[in-house]
């Protein structure tokens, strides 16, 4: 597909050196050590069926500009849907105002970014599919899941797609651009045996085109569906206590982002407010464990070929065979360190300010097989299906929701176990990890990280991984 270059794209609203050079002016009027204008359009679709029905359509359009000025620590950020030179103006002056300081403005040379990879290429938009494209689809998933048991007795689908363009303009000259598209398909099911219900769902998602849906992941989505709700009939609940754990490949991950990737980030470091604050360059994990943060992933749904201040992105090792590595940083905390940003400043929209923030975060494979590390455990329990959690940034301790697993018995997989809470310390389970699988899976799934008021799309994943020990307890 060949896509507008968001300048031209941009120009369409009326965004072009005559607006945004005045505007960049009147955010560094007070002086300032970064200002930028970000422009995003966004549409999005998605249709859903119940009940042997479509019973959802809905379509939005989204379209603004975020000013962000900087000057140390102190950020000034106002935001306008109306792209008219007065309404941007404004926004730029009320940016400058809350960031103010004495001296002059950035001096400008507009430059283009330095090109970048796309590790989301699509060869045709979103836009470009008909809402009767979509409903076959759903439709056949519905069906799919139906046929699937004879104690299907409640199917629900989704389909949501979406693109954005987003353009930057900065008051030291840079101007980057990028496209963005993602999907995300759902599928639900309730089973019903002699009166007993369960219910299990799986989703898929990626920065792709409808090509992503391929038949087998169109068969893994339903399948899969299908089977957790299936499974929840016989599942019992865990036992309670301290155990060996062992987290199944692929959406364990979330542990991993949640109870240390976000400790990782800069900003909570700078303030002090990480346990890993003051660890850098020391042993936090044994010599298997390396953890990586990566933007540079194709088609994952948080790689990003640029970052929200249209720095390029890249594959950050922040633990590397166990030891501190680095933090994840935006352009604040790398002038702090005085290091190079990571690519990692980010934002929900326009309206937001950027903060640093994960993308897609996974620990590298090990040297051991998933069948070793399971038949090293007398009694425990396997983690397969992770759902939600909280967390404690500062201190690292955490509560975890698991759906689906299975108890450990002398070394074998047994009865399947259901609604297992996690109760444990970000920082003392990476020190816990005994053994790391060579399996390795970066989940499809659509997880969005919160923090701060914003949400962003984000990817996770992990191989197969023993930790030696972990409060375990039953129940939701």
């Amino acid at each position: 597909m060949n896509q507008p270059s968001a300048a031209a794209w941009f120009a369409q609203f009326g965004v072009d050196e005559d607006l945004i050079r005045p505007a960049l002016g009147l955010a560094t009027q007070y002086g300032a050590d970064q200002a930028e204008l970000y422009f995003q359009h966004r549409t999005s679709t998605s249709v859903a069926l119940s009940d042997r029905k479509v019973n959802r359509v809905h379509t939005a359009v989204d379209l603004g500009v975020g000013v962000r000025v900087v000057v140390g620590d102190q950020v000034g950020y106002a935001y306008t849907e109306d792209l008219s030179a007065a309404a941007v103006n404004k926004a730029a002056a009320t940016a400058a105002q809350i960031a103010r300081a004495s001296g002059k403005g950035v001096p400008e040379q507009v430059r283009s970014a330095i090109g970048h990879p796309n590790f989301y290429p699509v060869s045709r938009s979103w836009a470009d599919v008909p809402i009767g494209n979509r409903v076959p689809l759903i439709r056949a998933w519905e069906k799919a899941a139906f046929d699937a048991d004879p104690r299907v007795e409640k199917v629900q689908v989704s389909l949501a797609d979406g693109e954005s363009y987003i353009y930057i303009a900065r008051a030291n000259g840079l101007r980057a651009s990028d496209y963005r598209p993602m999907t995300t398909a759902w599928v639900s099911c309730t089973v019903n045996e002699e009166g007993r219900r369960e219910s299990g769902s799986y989703n898929l998602a990626a920065r792709d085109d409808l090509t992503f849906y391929t038949p087998d992941r169109q068969e893994r989505l339903v399948d899969m569906a299908v089977d957790r709700a299936l499974k929840a009939l016989t599942a019992t609940e865990a036992p309670a206590g301290e155990l060996p754990v062992v987290m199944a490949a692929g959406s364990s991950g979330i542990l991993l982002h949640e109870a240390i990737g976000h400790g990782m980030e800069a900003d909570f470091n700078r303030k002090g407010t990480s346990i890993f604050h003051d660890k850098m360059g020391k042993s936090v994990a044994s010599g298997e464990v390396t953890i990586i943060d990566d933007a540079t992933i194709p088609g994952a749904r948080g790689s990003l070929n640029i970052d929200d201040e249209g720095n390029p992105t890249e594959r950050t090792a922040l633990v590397q065979n166990g030891v501190l590595n680095s933090y994840l940083h935006d352009e604040i905390s790398a002038r702090h360190y005085g290091v190079a940003p990571t690519g990692s400043g980010r934002r929900q929209s326009f309206r937001h300010p950027i903060l640093p923030r994960m993308r897609s975060t996974y620990m590298e494979a090990g040297p051991h097989k998933p069948a070793d590390i399971i038949a090293s455990v007398k009694n425990g329990i396997y983690c397969e299906t992770f759902s939600n959690g909280q967390v404690q940034i500062g201190g690292g301790d955490f509560a975890f929701y698991v759906r689906f697993g299975y108890l450990i018995e002398n070394g074998r997989l047994t009865r399947p176990i259901k609604d297992v809470n996690l109760i444990g310390n970000g920082p003392k389970v990476l020190a816990a990890i005994e053994m790391v699988g060579n399996d390795l899976v970066v989940d499809e799934g659509g997880w969005t990280c919160g923090k701060d008021g914003q949400g962003v799309p984000v990817s996770q994943g992990m191989p197969t991984v023993k930790v030696g020990k972990l409060s375990v307890g039953g129940g939701r």
